[in-house]
């Protein structure tokens, strides 16, 4: 179950990239689940990585690995991800098969073990595979190509719940040159990215500088994947990787930054909302406008505390104008105390409350055939100053809990 129709999309060619799969067998038979990227040696890198305390093996080694290349000023070479095992709270045994995924995979294309960054995605708390994860590798490694289909082969390699694979691609004008910048993410349950998301890797073939990408991965990642929210739970093995191959155009002016930021969030908020729309057992696609606050962390805040209100999800999933539930959550948001006669909420083109109560103009017919759509927005004003922020959550269906219910069995 997904909301709405969205095809993968086309992505063009970068050159000096290559990705591969293979289906190893981790957890089912006959799907990809192991990945290899291949960058060009003249990339430069950044990452974001999960803030959860029982962060993955593979995370620690991957932050460990792109910092041993950075105080070289090198970028890895190599993105090599598994899904049906999150190598998660597996202690130091953990540990060692992430390095020895590394290894294998650096073995294979002679590079340093460093230039490899190992990402999983799974269950928590099973050891990985190692002999199939070993006999996949040079699989995966063999099989890279950048033809049209790559990323979306990749795309499809990197997912557990999903039933799609997100992807997004532009290509922008920068002086007379351009620019193309394509991404994939995965991510469907326990989402609630404290840092970045689940998974993602996103790759442009323009020339930026490492304290700059980094700079702009941290900006679009804060406006994107950390605006999202499935069910508030931040997983153990979020990363999201931006490289730039230095093949193209450079990026280093106030003007040249604008205009590639702008394409790196078009990018970035298109996975994210993927993933909010393969949400699992969503119905529903939710935008929460907050406006009037007096900074953003108090708008996310307001935002945040409806979209992870229980009760009001699952007024969404049976299409109930039960919009009293959407007040007690704003009112319980963690806010100094506001005015309630100030704010305003409304549903998509619907008025549900103004000075303190339900507005005037409401009616039950048009809160209900507001609820029954597939997209819906709502918009909360606390008129207490000039802030805002935007959150994409879905609603809580029968199926979320089935899923997650089922998911090890």
């Amino acid at each position: 179950m997904a909301v709405g129709n969205v095809p993968f999309p086309a992505m063009p060619r970068i050159e000096g990239v290559s990705l591969g799969s293979a289906m190893a067998g981790i957890k089912k038979a006959d799907r990809r689940d192991l990945v290899v990227i291949e960058l060009p040696e003249t990339a430069t890198m950044a990452g974001v990585f999960t803030l959860n305390a029982f962060c993955a093996a593979p995370v620690h080694v991957a932050k460990a690995h792109l910092g041993q290349c950075l105080e070289k000023h090198q970028a890895p070479r190599y993105w090599l991800i598994n899904t049906g095992n999150a190598n998660a709270g597996t202690g130091e045994q953990g540990m060692e098969d992430a390095k020895r995924c590394c290894a294998a995979l650096a073995d294979a294309a002679g590079v340093p073990v460093e230039s490899v960054l190992p990402f999983s995605t799974g269950v928590i708390g099973e050891p990985l595979p190692m002999d199939k994860l070993l006999d996949g590798i040079p699989a995966a490694f063999s099989a890279r190509h950048d033809h049209a289909d790559a990323w979306e082969q990749a795309g499809e390699g990197i997912l557990t719940t999903d039933t799609r694979p997100k992807g997004a691609s532009i290509v922008v004008d920068i002086g007379d040159q351009q620019v193309t910048i394509n991404g994939i993410a995965k991510g469907s349950g326990m989402i609630r990215p404290n840092m970045a998301t689940m998974l993602g890797f996103v790759v442009t073939d323009a020339r930026i500088e490492q304290p700059l990408l980094a700079q702009l991965l941290r900006e679009t990642t804060d406006r994107s994947f950390n605006c999202i929210t499935i069910d508030s739970d931040t997983s153990t093995n979020d990363a999201c990787m931006l490289a730039a191959t230095g093949e193209g155009a450079v990026v280093a002016s106030q003007d040249e930054i604008a205009i590639f930021r702008n394409g790196l969030q078009r990018v970035m908020i298109e996975l994210a909302q993927a993933i909010v729309r393969d949400g699992e057992g969503a119905t529903k696609f939710v935008t929460l406008q907050v406006e009037g606050a007096r900074s953003r962390q108090e708008a996310l805040d307001v935002a945040f505390t409806v979209a992870h209100s229980p009760l009001v999800k699952t007024a969404l999933y049976a299409s109930d104008a039960n919009w009293g539930r959407i007040l007690a959550a704003v009112g319980r948001a963690p806010v100094e105390a506001f005015d309630v006669n100030r704010v305003v909420i409304e549903l998509d083109e619907v008025r549900l409350v103004e000075q303190g109560g339900r507005a005037a103009s409401y009616t039950e017919e048009a809160g209900s055939a507001v609820m029954a759509r597939e997209e819906i927005t709502i918009r909360i004003d606390l008129d207490r100053g000039g802030e805002s922020a935007t959150v994409w959550t879905t609603d809580l269906s029968h199926d979320y809990v089935s899923i997650n219910a089922d998911y090890r069995s």
